[in-house]
């Protein structure tokens, strides 16, 4: 394996898997990467999900597929029906509850063991902190910059790593933004709060499905990289997809020295 400087993970408090899970969790147990100690990790770990939505749905699938051990979601919003086309965590039959009461059986579904703490809210700045500092790695699926800001804020202020993950049209983008990595830079650095940026959603502009799914499962894939302490995390850079010609690009992303947000916490 790569370098494991970057993971979050902070203790293994699980207990010894039993026959069950060593069989359910045997792909991941089989990789020489992974092992048995791995997925003891994966058990032990905490993850905050602020999103439910197009990204948040495979999001949630993949950790609690993999077996990770508590998943705080935060979303305010109820299933609607233009939801379906993309967000495949939820059916028709969920339309009109809250998506973190859907997501919760959805998971449960999937596996039993996973541990779902439900925020049926938008959580600010003040509720951000104290969630952030509790988990070992935060996912951002969010659709706008002012949470996207709060919790990088509240990433860099614990001293977690952020994966965070956004899709539009047929493009999407992830990057992770640890602030334990030497010279690595924040969400701030890359988008400065305030800069001019056009804030599209997928609610006026429209959004390819598997492009969400895509994205989604790229999230997932760095959340568990970075509990597992295997390869190499994406801080430092951006990946950028295009669906429609199918082109992946990475760019560089520099710290920024004088940044308002990590310059102080470094």
């Amino acid at each position: 394996p790569g370098p494991r400087r970057a993971s979050s993970f902070r203790g293994t408090d699980a207990p010894a898997m039993d026959d069950a899970q060593l069989l359910r969790y045997s792909r991941h147990v089989l990789l020489p990467e992974f092992g048995i100690e791995a997925q003891e990790r994966f058990a032990a770990a905490h993850a905050l999900v602020i999103g439910a939505g197009g990204l948040g749905a495979p999001v949630l699938q993949f950790l609690a597929a993999a077996g990770l051990g508590t998943l705080t979601v935060a979303d305010p919003d109820a299933v609607d029906l233009t939801n379906l086309q993309r967000q495949i965590l939820y059916s028709t039959a969920d339309i009109g509850e809250p998506k973190v009461k859907a997501a919760r059986l959805r998971v449960a579904a999937i596996n039993p063991e996973v541990r779902f703490e439900a925020i049926h809210a938008r959580v600010g700045a003040a509720e951000l902190g104290p969630l952030v500092a509790r988990a070992d790695v935060v996912l951002d699926c969010s659709d706008n910059f002012a949470t996207r800001h709060a919790v990088n804020r509240a990433c860099v202020a614990a001293r977690r790593p952020l994966v965070s993950g956004a899709a539009i049209r047929f493009d999407g983008q992830i990057a992770v933004f640890d602030p334990r990595v030497p010279d690595a830079p924040c969400y701030h650095c890359l988008f400065g709060e305030g800069a001019e940026l056009d804030e599209t959603r997928c609610a006026v502009m429209g959004v390819f499905a598997p492009l969400v799914g895509i994205v989604g499962a790229v999230q997932a894939a760095e959340a568990l990289k970075l509990v597992a302490r295997v390869g190499e995390s994406l801080a430092g850079r951006l990946l950028l997809l295009d669906t429609l010609a199918m082109q992946w690009r990475e760019v560089k992303v520099a710290r920024d020295p004088a940044c308002p947000v990590c310059a102080a916490a470094r």
